[in-house]
Order: C-alpha cells, then sequence, then structure tokens
C-alpha cells in the first residue's frame, strides 16, 4: 500500500524555485546611528534577499523570530499594495519561513501575527516546513476594546502562532511572564512572618494514587477535627505535616481554626513569574488604537495604519529572549520590534523593503536611541543609549548586458567582487593584510582568489611556489592562458562570470509581497458612541 500523508496543496507549490542569490549587505555608514557595532541591525531590501544575505553569518543563532506578516485582507493602505490570491500568499510566504526558521537557534522561537483570514492555512503550512510537534501554540490578542457595528462581526481579536525550533528545548528554557498586580495583592502577611509576604495554597489532592500515610485527622489549634474531603486526601504525610507546622509553613486561619494551607512566600521563588497563558487582553499588552496614539507622536501626519503595541512585542520578547539575545524581524513596518528590543538590552536584526524603512524605521530607532518616551520606555526604565547600523542590499552580481548576455555588474569594484564571489562559492571574506591570494577562507587551509587580471601559468606557479603542502586554492578570474584552467595538484581556476551561471536567479531585485494590514475603521473613542448594537 502507497504510503501518504495528510498536507496542504495549492496552485504553484510543487513548482521548483530558483535559487535565491546570496546578496552582500552593504554598510552604510551615513545612516548608521548612535554607537557603532552592537550587534544592533537595520537593513533596507527585499527581505526574501536579505534573509538569505543573513544565512552564512546568522544561522542558527537567532532566539526569537517576529514575524507581522501579510494578512491578505485585501485592504489597501498607504505603504502597501494589497490582496493576494491565497496560492500566491503561501508561495510567498513560504520561502521566508524556510530561511527564518534555519536562523533560528536550537532553542529559538517563532512568533507570527494573522488573522482570520490566513491563520488555517498558515497553520498548516507551519506544520509541513517545522514539524507539527513543535508547534507550541496559538495566542489570542485582544487588539480593540470597542465595538464595530457596521459589520455582521466585530472581530476584537487577532493570533500570534508560535513554534520553536525544538519544542522541548524551547519549554525548558522559556520565560515566565512578570507577576501582575492582581496576583502580587494576593501575597499578604496577616501573622508577620519575618519571611515576608505569602499566599496560601491547599494541602489536599485527589485521593486516585494516593497511599495510606495522606489519610488522618488533623486537629487544628482551636481543637477542631478536620478530615480530607470525600475522594481527596492530605498532599503530606503526617510526620511531614507536623513538620511544616513547626517551621510555621501551615496556616489554619486567624483564628486557628480554618482547614490548613500551605504558607508559599514570594521571597523563596527561584522564578518569580507567571505560566504564559494563551489569551493576551488589551489592559495587559497594548491595542491598535493605543499604537496608533504613539505612532501620532513618532511620525506626526506620517502615521504608519495599524501598527503593533509596544507592549505586545515586549510580552514577546521577555517570554521568548534574554538581554543580549538576537531578536529577527523580517517584516518590520514601522520598526516597533527593533524599538521594543533596543529598549529591552536585546539585539535585534529587522528588514524593511519599503521606504518606510527610511520615513518610519530609521526615524523611529533614531529618537529611541536619544531616549524616546513613547510605548514601553517608562516601564522598562528607558533613558537612551546604544545604536544600530544601517545596511543595504546589494544590487544584482550579474546582470544583462545589451544582448542580453549576463556581465558582472559594473557597481560592483574589486573588493565587492571579491566578497560577492567568496559568498556564492561559501567561502568567508576576509583578506590576508601580508597574502595577497588569501582573500577568502573555506576550510582551514582552503582558500579563494578573485581578480579581474589575466591569468598566466607562469603566475600561478609564482602563487605555487608561496603555498604550504597543505594548502588548496581556488582562482577565479576574467580570463586565462590556454591550458591553464588545468591548474594545479593544489590550484584550480575557475572563470567569472561563467562559474557562477545557472547557480541563481540573478537579477531579480523584488520577491515583492504585496503585503497589507487589516482594515482601521474609527479611532476607539468614535467607535465605542454606539456599543449596543
Amino acid at each position: 500500500m502507497a504510503v501518504t500523508k495528510l498536507e496542504l496543496t495549492w496552485v504553484g507549490k510543487d513548482e521548483p524555485m530558483q535559487k535565491i542569490e546570496p546578496r552582500l549587505l552593504l554598510h552604510d555608514k551615513e545612516k548608521s546611528y548612535g554607537e557603532a557595532g552592537t550587534g544592533n541591525l537595520l537593513i533596507h531590501g527585499d527581505n526574501l534577499l536579505a534573509l538569505r544575505a543573513l544565512l552564512p553569518k546568522y544561522g542558527g543563532r537567532v532566539k526569537c523570530a517576529y514575524a507581522d506578516v501579510p494578512y491578505n485582507t485585501g485592504s489597501a493602505f498607504e505603504q502597501y499594495d494589497d490582496n493576494l490570491e491565497h496560492s500566491t500568499w503561501l508561495n510567498l510566504m513560504r520561502p521566508r519561513l524556510e530561511i527564518i526558521w534555519n536562523l533560528l537557534s536550537v532553542n529559538g522561537s517563532l512568533w507570527i501575527s494573522i488573522d482570520d483570514n490566513e491563520v488555517a492555512y498558515l497553520r498548516i503550512l507551519c506544520d509541513e516546513i517545522f514539524g507539527r510537534n513543535n508547534f507550541v501554540c496559538t495566542i489570542i490578542w485582544e487588539k480593540r476594546k470597542s465595538r464595530e457595528n457596521r459589520r455582521a462581526f466585530s472581530f476584537k481579536h487577532d493570533y500570534i502562532i508560535v513554534y520553536a525550533k525544538n519544542k522541548s528545548a524551547f519549554e525548558e528554557d522559556r520565560n515566565p511572564v512578570e507577576l501582575t498586580k492582581d496576583v502580587l495583592k494576593r501575597y499578604k502577611n496577616p501573622d508577620n512572618d519575618i519571611r515576608g509576604n505569602w499566599q496560601s495554597v491547599a494541602i489536599t489532592a485527589q485521593a486516585g494514587h494516593a497511599v495510606a500515610s495522606q489519610f488522618y485527622e488533623i486537629t487544628t489549634p482551636s481543637g477542631r477535627k478536620i478530615l480530607p474531603p470525600p475522594g481527596n486526601c492530605w498532599r503530606f504525610t503526617k510526620q511531614r505535616l507536623d513538620e511544616l507546622i513547626a517551621d510555621n509553613r501551615i496556616w489554619f486561619g486567624e483564628n486557628g481554626a480554618n482547614v490548613p494551607r500551605q504558607k508559599k512566600f514570594l521571597s523563596e521563588n527561584d522564578n518569580p513569574g507567571l505560566t504564559p497563558e494563551t489569551i493576551w487582553y488589551a489592559d495587559d499588552v497594548g491595542t491598535n488604537d493605543g499604537a496608533k496614539r504613539h505612532s501620532v507622536t513618532l511620525f506626526a501626519d506620517n502615521v504608519f495604519e495599524n501598527p503593533k503595541p509596544e507592549e505586545l512585542i515586549q510580552r514577546v520578547l521577555q517570554i521568548a529572549s534574554n538581554e543580549g539575545d538576537l531578536v529577527l524581524d523580517a517584516f518590520l513596518g514601522s520598526g516597533t520590534t527593533a524599538a521594543v528590543a533596543h529598549k529591552m538590552n536585546r539585539r535585534y536584526i529587522g528588514i524593511e523593503m519599503g521606504d518606510h524603512c527610511y520615513t518610519h524605521c530609521k526615524v523611529r530607532l533614531d529618537k529611541v536611541v536619544d531616549g524616546e518616551q513613547g510605548g514601553i520606555s517608562k516601564a522598562v526604565g528607558w533613558t537612551g543609549g546604544g545604536g544600530y547600523d544601517f545596511y543595504e542590499l546589494a544590487p544584482t552580481l550579474l546582470k544583462e548586458d545589451a544582448i542580453g548576455e549576463l556581465v558582472i555588474n559594473k557597481e560592483y569594484d574589486a573588493d565587492k567582487l571579491a566578497a560577492a564571489v567568496a559568498l556564492h562559492e561559501g567561502y568567508t571574506y576576509c583578506p590576508d593584510q601580508k597574502v595577497f591570494w588569501k582573500q577568502s577562507q573555506g576550510t582551514e587551509h582552503s582558500f579563494l582568489y578573485v581578480t579581474t587580471k589575466h591569468i598566466t601559468a607562469a603566475y600561478l606557479a609564482s602563487i605555487q611556489q608561496m603555498m604550504t603542502d597543505k594548502e588548496f586554492l581556488l582562482v577565479a578570474c576574467k580570463s586565462f592562458d590556454e591550458g591553464a584552467d588545468k591548474g594545479t595538484a593544489q590550484i584550480r581556476i575557475k572563470k567569472i562570470p561563467q562559474m557562477l551561471l545557472g547557480s541563481c536567479a540573478f537579477g531579480q531585485e523584488d520577491y515583492a509581497l504585496n503585503i497589507v494590514r487589516p482594515p482601521q475603521y474609527e479611532d476607539e473613542e468614535s467607535e465605542a458612541e454606539d456599543d449596543e448594537g
């Protein structure tokens, strides 16, 4: 019997996709801001090309990736085009998610915001890419508090689906959420215990797996006799209970006549916090409307439609990362994830392809470095500092000439050409200051030398004399003497651009997603006027 599997199919799923061209990331010192070399990156360019460019250096290093992916609602905003057919949406999402997955560390996680339009498709797509066993949960976020009365239903929530690179590693490493004010109110100290505030918990348990020593009568300080309720037992043996009573860890109430409860001290909690829940309320993590008001203070009349609140991203990063960890957002939008990561002392990589990388992301991060006080700033004590490095995605290495032949792009000088070929061939570009042909390194004794010179047999022989017996060299050049391409036992020679042809899709500058966001109606204040419809 043939083995089959349950899968989602769509038009174009099985069509082979050309390999994505590995591009250089070009540092723009003029647009970088604040302290240099912090490890924070803001990248302008197509996010699929940029993600591919990150793989060699950052593969397996990202602790938390957040993605506010296209919602595919058919609604248009100034920053984006709209309305992707399901198959097109899935074909565009899959390669991006695959690369993000390869960038995650073993204990890393991916958090994806989405709404009802594509959440079911996205779940199945992610199951195929990441494995159903690595699905963690679906979070419901209350994105608005008012009622929308002009539609059949008032949509008050979005989803965040969470996948772990390795679920068991993530569960062992994930952080609790901070204790809320309501939870802290439960901790009191009515008996003035020197160990501080405490809350009480029941000392009964279901009797299904109990042993005989867990069934006994307890006499309270007031003389009251108490047995465990039917179907229950005491959690402790009589001997253990007496030890806890002697240590003042059992509470019988102010009059000493209540059913006993165990005292749990806040000061003794090794990991103070709460297990994260899957419903996140607006009062705890903010709303779209609150984020939009913050956006007005950041961008004045150039407001970004439907941004995520900083409090929402703070909750994600609080659970999924620690200070110094690397955070990735390849759909950066108005820069919320990078801003929150900066304020929370995480390192970050943000990618945005639109002009709002300049008009929103950069503007916002500059203000964060300068101590901007909106969003979570006061909650985390942010006063400014740090910095980020700005990068542009390099142009394609090969482009067509007047007769349609692929030739080396004239925008590439010798250094960029050497670095780009190294990236294509899997070498690390790190020019040796003493040995000219040691431009890039593969293994310990393997090197790559890229040159625009015409290579002769004599030139190769001169390099051979400089090499040790263990060293191997690949030479990439534009032309060479007849027969020189045979090289030597330690030197191999290839011609550029011919050596690169067919290796990937050159000249593809835009793998664009028609990114959209959910519709924005009116401010909550005006919507709430008629809340009884």
